[in-house]
């Protein structure tokens, strides 16, 4: 299964980031994006306590539940789409976690050097 003909940051098939929890703008486990998703949603990053604890200090909580958006919150290691400004910003605090790079979309390379996300990368 692979995203709708996207690349990911290696110039490969995007493929999936998570179906367990369902992420994505679209809900549909990739980290696909198109013009109504403003936050871009496509890096698929995998979480870590810290993290989360970032994030929601930024005024994005990811880790609690809210059943009205049919979203469980998520904890560390749930793999998720993020918004590319959100993984910069802890970039940049020191906050970053992992990514998976075939699942994180090439317009990523945007505004993160492939650099960069390789030393995040899983295995890494």
């Amino acid at each position: 299964m692979t995203a709708k003909n996207s690349k990911n940051v290696l110039g490969t098939d995007l493929r999936p980031c998570s179906t367990d929890p369902m992420t994505g703008f679209f809900r549909d486990g990739c980290c696909e994006t198109g013009p109504n998703d403003r936050g871009r949603h496509i890096v698929c990053a995998v979480m870590t306590d810290a993290f989360l604890s970032f994030s929601k200090a930024q005024g994005n909580d990811l880790s609690t539940p809210r059943p009205e958006y049919r979203f469980l919150g998520l904890k560390a290691g749930d793999q998720w789409c993020l918004c590319l400004e959100r993984w910069r910003e802890a970039y940049k605090a020191g906050h970053a976690p992992k990514v998976v790079l075939e699942a994180t979309h090439e317009i990523a390379l945007e505004r993160v050097p492939l650099e960069t996300l390789q030393k995040f990368a899983i295995g890494a």
